[in-house]
């Protein structure tokens, strides 16, 4: 009998990669809480709308400078709600880069880089 006549998986040591799984879960985990703390700002027109989002890109605030929008009209309003949409993006795209950094590593690990991967994230 051969050494892995007797494994289905053919030799794979299921417990090991069980946890090596469970590790890199642990690792996820605790990346996720670290950048949920760490915020970014998305700036648009010099300044007049600043948008603060977390590492996980949850929006966590909007502020507007005073005397740049008078808000008397339905242009003036819509042209707010446009550089808010603006300042999102700007602060999500660079809350993305630094989940990319926090988590490249452990997707990595989990087959991040490999697209026929089943650990495949999606990062």
């Amino acid at each position: 009998m051969t050494e892995n006549q007797g494994n289905p998986f053919g030799g794979l040591d299921l417990n090991a990669l069980l946890g090596q799984a469970q590790q890199m879960q642990e690792q996820l985990a605790q990346a996720q809480e670290q950048l949920a703390e760490q915020t970014v700002d998305g700036t648009v027109a010099g300044g007049a709308v600043t948008v603060t989002v977390n590492g996980v890109g949850e929006l966590q605030g909007v502020d507007i400078k005073a005397g740049e929008f008078d808000g008397s009209d339905a242009d003036s309003l819509s042209d707010l709600g446009d550089l808010i949409v603006a300042a999102y993006r700007d602060a999500k795209q660079q809350a993305d880069a630094l989940a990319g950094q926090s988590l490249g590593p452990i997707a990595g690990g989990l087959g991040g880089d490999d697209p026929d991967s089943p650990f495949k994230l999606g990062f």
